[in-house]
Formats: C-alpha cells, structure tokens, sequence
C-alpha cells in the first residue's frame, strides 16, 4: 500500500513541477518556417486559401466549415485529431500576404499565422510566421519541451509539398 501512495507522490510532485516550468516560460513564442516550391505564387495562395480543398491535402486536418465572412474576409472552423478550432482571415493581399488568427478566446492557445509568398527563381518562396500564446502552463511546458512550436508548421509545409508533387527546399 505504500507503494500505491510513493507512486501519487512523485506523479503529482512530477505535474506541480511541470506546472511550475510552464509559468516560468513565456506566454508568447514567435517562430518562422520557410519553404520554396516549384509553383507560381498564384498557385501557392490558391491552396493556402481554398478553404473547401484543404482536407484533401492537409495531413490530420478532417473536416473545414466555413462560416460567414467577417469584415468581408473568410472564416471558418477546422476539425482534426487536436480538436476544433475557428480561425478568421485578418489581411488578405493575394497573392503574396495572408494573416489568420484563432478566433476562440476560450482556447488553450491562441495567435496568427502570417502566409508570405514571394516570387523566387524557380517559382515561389512560401514563409510561414507564427505569433502565439499558449495560456495554461502544462500545455505551455508540453509545447516548448515535448511537441516543439513548429510542429504544426512542419506539417503543413510537408503537406504542401506533397499536394504540388514536389520536395520543396525547405529553411528556417
């Protein structure tokens, strides 16, 4: 039985230091992935923008819904394994700026993403900046220790690649 109680001490000794990790860590982080593709830039905003096509080549991403526009920019709520979550086009100067936010206040996480295009030699250049918040402190420890903040982006890049048939030469 004292097993049983050493055990609850040291997993709750383990959560109350990742807790107190994760307050010590910024709220915000700032993180920046870059990619170019052998597309025009036309064709690379056509997909970062076609909120309808992005299930059929976006890894883990199940379902879009769009919503009604707001201040006549898109939005819409995406469904993946992560949950759901409303995001809200904030600037959109096609083809080569795009800035989306999470449009839940009640979440976890919040913050932008920031979709530059850029045309390059053999085609585009296509930089991706996120500005986030993570709010609660363990998701803030697990982000910065165990998940990484770019992983997201990684994904979508990998995912672009694929759509287009193509290893984009990927940078930070």
């Amino acid at each position: 039985m004292k097993w049983i109680l050493w055990i609850f001490i040291v997993l709750a000794g383990i959560l109350i230091l990742i807790t107190l990790i994760g307050w010590l860590l910024p709220k915000t982080h700032h993180v920046t992935r870059e990619a170019e593709f052998h597309q025009l830039p036309e064709a690379i905003w056509k997909a970062v923008t076609d909120i309808d096509a992005m299930p059929m080549w976006r890894q883990g991403l199940q379902s879009v819904k769009p919503l009604p526009d707001k201040n006549g920019l898109p939005s819409w709520v995406e469904t993946s394994a992560s949950g759901t979550i409303p995001f809200e086009t904030v600037v959109s100067q096609p083809p080569s700026r795009l800035i989306v936010r999470i449009a839940d206040s009640k979440l976890p996480f919040g913050g932008t993403w920031t979709y530059e295009i850029t045309p390059a030699a053999a085609g585009c250049s296509l930089r991706i900046r996120e500005d986030g918040e993570i709010y609660n402190p363990v998701f803030r420890f697990l982000s910065r220790f165990v998940f990484g903040y770019s992983g997201t982006m990684d994904t979508y890049l990998r995912s672009l690649e694929k759509k287009f048939g193509e290893q984009a030469q990927a940078g930070n």
